[in-house]
């Protein structure tokens, strides 16, 4: 069974990210810091200049782009260096200083948008072919798309203003999880955000039990603070979306993006048109287990003796599915997961739950994730790798100035990697118990991708609904909400402890504060599904396809560049077919449970 994690001090170097690449010392951030704080301000100097000449635009934008990615240097240090020990405070604090200073940012350039979309767009279209102001080209566009939803100087400058204090409920929830909840002990191992996952993939039903049952029942005892967090920045979004004159809230997390709403509601319909698909799987799980009723514990249950694998093995195993992208592909994700240390991946106490990719500044992509061995972390790590190679590959081919990718293609990049390498180990591996485990495995992660984040999805949608009506959100009724949504997708397959479950939206601490993402992980694993596929018909010129989409950055809107690629959004076709691979993967368990059983009869 995992042991308690050990303390952020006693974790070797090479386990850890490379932070000081982007600054050396906290001493170093701080001094950046107040630099920022004097050299911001004087942005807004710029007002009143931006139409006066071509000149005088290029001089402003250059100014703003300097000072952007300055702070953006400085927020990346300050979120990971709070992500990695959640009960340091003075990281907290400078995660805070940093939030301070984006809202300073914001409303010291408050004046661009109104200024640039007063000027005559005809006469200041053929300023962006000049040298100059070329690289900004992309980003003015968007600028005088948004046109219909840009107010006035002053309320622009007011919006900005507010950034910080609206941003406040996004970090009482995580501090709540990470600093004040207490989830007690498992067998003697004290549960928390870096284990939790492993305890409840435990061969041990009664670990498992334990260990689901206290981390619900920690958020639980925080239901209500959790729910008023969350309540409050729902109504943010909708008072943001009406100040913007959008209809409603989706519309305007959507709309920046230029992805219609029929793409969300699109999957929404896909997945409950699939869902059948979920309630046959856990009647497989049921089964193979040899269990009279299946559980939410028993969702992660292991099937079979999960073979184990080290993160040298990890990398390894990654670096080969990647064969198929070529040689400066695999050559820079082993030495960004190795000799360049990209990754934080030591598993720590105060170490915050789940796994992301920092785009680093530019400086380099950083990785975070507690890597516990095995499959399942294993896929973790190829997840998270295909967000930074994006980075890495976008940030060669674009300059700073062109938008970086959004996150609807963002969850593309790294859900294909999963896919290439799970696709590598299957053609690789002929042990049934292999194959089992890394049915296992996939399946996991379609539970997350297809199965818990359609679900937040529909509940981040309701949510928003009941705002915009005038209602209220409480603890109680987030509960009943989240268990009915979750009761759909199990339907009669697994007992549901409706307390338990309905409190799971809390468990989702950055998903739910980040405006409609939710959604986005189960496109990006349908894209990215159809994206793999396409090597085995036209292996040359898939590959050529998809290392164009990664370096495309966000100079093309999302669903532009993944229609270059060869997936269309728009419609239903990659979720349906993303389904049927699931569906293939439930075809293929089955067929080895009866080989199990048929075995078992002989002997």
């Amino acid at each position: 069974m995992t042991t308690t994690p050990p303390a952020r001090r006693d974790v070797p170097t090479e386990q850890t990210w490379d932070i000081e690449a982007l600054y050396a010392t906290p001493q170093t951030w701080e001094a950046e810091a107040a630099a920022l704080a004097a050299d911001i301000p004087p942005l807004g100097q710029f007002a009143g200049t931006l139409g006066q000449s071509p000149e005088a635009l290029a001089r402003y934008l250059g100014a703003y782009e300097a000072l952007r990615m300055r702070l953006s240097r400085l927020m990346s240090y300050a979120s990971m260096s709070a992500s990695v020990d959640g009960k340091d405070t003075e990281a907290a604090d400078r995660r805070d200083q940093a939030a301070s200073l984006g809202s300073v940012f914001a409303a010291s350039t408050a004046f661009a948008k109104p200024e640039l979309l007063s000027l005559d767009e005809a006469e200041v279209r053929p300023w962006l072919d000049r040298p100059d102001l070329a690289d900004f080209a992309v980003m003015v566009e968007r600028i005088w798309r948004e046109r219909p939803h840009v107010r006035s100087a002053e309320v622009e400058e007011l919006l900005g203003l507010v950034q910080a204090p609206f941003a406040s409920e996004r970090g009482i929830h995580p501090a709540l999880v990470n600093m004040d909840l207490d989830f007690g002990t498992v067998g003697g191992i004290k549960i928390g955000q870096g284990n939790i996952d492993r305890l409840t993939a435990d061969p041990d039903r009664a670990v498992r039990q334990e260990a689901w049952e206290a981390y619900a029942d920690a958020h639980l005892a925080a239901q209500h603070s959790m729910a008023a967090a969350l309540s409050t920045h729902v109504r943010q979004n909708v008072f943001m979306a009406r100040a913007r004159r959008y209809p409603d809230a989706l519309k305007a997390a959507l709309t920046p993006d230029h992805i219609p709403t029929s793409v969300f509601h699109t999957l929404i319909e896909s997945y409950l048109a699939n869902i059948h698909i979920w309630h046959r799987y856990w009647d497989v799980r049921r089964r193979w287990l040899r269990l009279g009723e299946l559980r939410e514990y028993d969702v992660k249950a292991p099937l079979v003796d999960a073979p184990e694998m080290s993160y040298p093995e990890a990398v390894d195993a990654i670096v080969n599915g990647m064969a198929p992208l070529g040689d400066t592909y695999q050559t820079q994700t082993r030495a960004g997961l190795t000799t360049e240390r990209w990754v934080d991946w030591a598993s720590n106490a105060g170490k915050r739950q789940g796994a992301y990719s920092n785009g680093g500044a530019r400086v380099k992509p950083y990785i975070f994730m507690s890597f516990q061995g095995g499959l399942g972390s294993m896929s973790t790590l190829a997840h998270e790798i295909g967000h930074s190679m994006h980075s890495w590959l976008s940030q060669q081919a674009q300059a700073s100035s062109v938008p970086r990718y959004t996150l609807f293609a963002a969850e593309v990049a790294s859900n294909f990697n999963q896919a290439m390498v799970r696709h590598h180990l299957f053609e690789h591996n002929t042990d049934p118990d292999f194959e089992v485990a890394l049915i296992e495995e996939a399946v996991s992660n379609f539970h997350r991708y297809f199965f818990i984040m359609p679900t937040l999805a529909r509940f981040e949608l309701e949510i928003h609904r009941r705002i915009e009506a005038g209602e209220s959100l409480s603890a109680p009724a987030l509960n009943t909400l989240m268990a009915d949504l979750l009761q759909d997708g199990y339907g009669d397959g697994v007992k549901v402890d409706r307390e338990r479950s309905g409190v799971t939206w809390a468990e989702f601490s950055t998903h739910l504060y980040s405006n409609f993402y939710a959604y986005q992980y189960a496109t990006g694993i349908s894209a990215a599904h159809q994206l793999r596929a396409g090597f085995d018909a036209d292996p040359e010129g898939a590959r050529a396809r998809y290392l164009q989409f990664l370096s495309e950055g966000g100079r093309l809107d999302p669903l532009d560049a993944l229609n270059a690629a060869g997936v269309d959004l728009t419609t239903a076709q990659p979720v349906e077919e993303t389904f049927k691979v699931l569906a293939g993967y439930v075809d293929r368990l089955e067929e080895l449970l009866a080989q199990r059983d048929a075995v078992a009869q002989t002997n």
